[in-house]
């Protein structure tokens, strides 16, 4: 076997395990859902996401069994000078070693067809979907305070 023939393996073996590690290095904090009362049929969830790695990622898309669509959601200022919320295509890129915030008022991930009541303190699961992390799953509070 020839040192290139080795190299070469030795890389692509690398290269598969990398995705494994890379989920590894995204970290969810301080992570909510909110809505505007309790019979509410939209709503949205808010948190940081940390990329610790040595590469770009992209959070892509959400699920949630709370809720009939879930959309990754900006707000935008309209010519009229007015905030619209608009779904993002593409997702929103977090870049490596870099804080991406989803908050009131900007990038968020908006629930429409809420399926059933929340109130304060109950808990929903949500399933964010990264390009390189994968799947992340988390149990997120309901803070209607916030």
């Amino acid at each position: 076997m020839s040192v290139k023939t080795l190299l070469a393996g030795v890389l692509a073996l690398v290269l598969s395990v990398l995705p494994a590690f890379a989920g590894e290095a995204i970290n969810i904090h301080d992570a909510y859902f909110r809505t505007s009362g309790v019979a509410a049929k939209s709503g949205a969830a808010f948190m940081v996401i940390e990329n610790e790695g040595a590469v770009d990622d992209r959070l892509i898309s959400a699920k949630s069994d709370i809720a009939k669509k879930v959309e990754l959601h900006t707000h935008m200022i309209g010519a009229d000078g007015v905030a619209k919320m608009r779904a993002v295509e593409g997702g929103f890129p977090i870049a490596a070693q870099d804080v991406r915030v989803l908050e009131r008022g900007g990038d968020h991930v908006m629930f429409m067809g809420v399926t059933r009541r929340l109130k304060d303190g109950d808990t929903i699961t949500l399933t964010l979907t990264f390009e390189k992390a994968g799947d992340i799953t988390l149990e997120i509070p309901v803070d209607m305070s916030r």
